[in-house]
């Protein structure tokens, strides 16, 4: 990976952990250069302001994600219950696995570009388009659809929030708990 490559990966990754110390309201390219030991002009090379690297830090975490979906919803091809249940899965490990990025999926701010908001608002398009497909295949209503959307994407935050705070244990039983309620949702008409 080239210097600047590397740069601007760590400034990202940098952004991501002052995103979650300081919010978005207090974060600022300065405190993301200090952080990564550079020159305040530094980030400057990489984004043209705090917003670009905002976009940037979205786009990033949206990659990571979309990298690992694609793995595993292509064994089940034409399956979309079976690819929602296993993204579904997928994508409380990657929440579990990487909790810093939590702060800038849950983040809500008016301050935030549009473009950024319809950037963030991409890391969930893969469940939604499963729930639709499965929920046309069985043909479910609309409003069914919604809840059913809604119920899926509570519980896989819900789920992933109390395993990474310890009210949960890590187990695999309870992992299969998970599962489970997110295929019976599936079930359920």
């Amino acid at each position: 990976m080239p210097h600047d490559e590397t740069m601007r990966e760590k400034l990202i990754l940098a952004g991501i952990g002052e995103i979650e110390r300081r919010g978005i309201q207090n974060f600022s390219l300065r405190q993301v250069a200090t952080a990564c030991g550079v020159s305040c002009a530094a980030p400057y090379k990489h984004f043209t302001d705090k917003n670009d690297l905002i976009l940037s830090i979205i786009l990033y975490i949206n990659q990571q994600w979309y990298a690992k979906q694609s793995v595993i919803i292509a064994p089940y091809a034409g399956d979309p219950r079976r690819q929602l249940i296993e993204v579904s899965m997928a994508y409380v490990q990657f929440l579990l696995d990487n909790p810093h990025f939590r702060s800038i999926i849950m983040l809500r701010d008016d301050s935030m570009s549009e473009l950024a908001r319809r950037t963030k608002s991409q890391l969930s398009a893969c469940t939604a388009r499963l729930v639709a497909e499965y929920c046309a295949k069985v043909s479910m209503p609309p409003d069914v659809r919604r809840r059913k959307t809604y119920a899926v994407r509570s519980f896989i935050y819900g789920a992933a929030l109390m395993l990474d705070n310890g009210e949960l244990p890590d187990t695999p039983e309870v992992m299969e708990g998970i599962r489970y309620t997110i295929t019976r949702e599936f079930d359920l008409g």
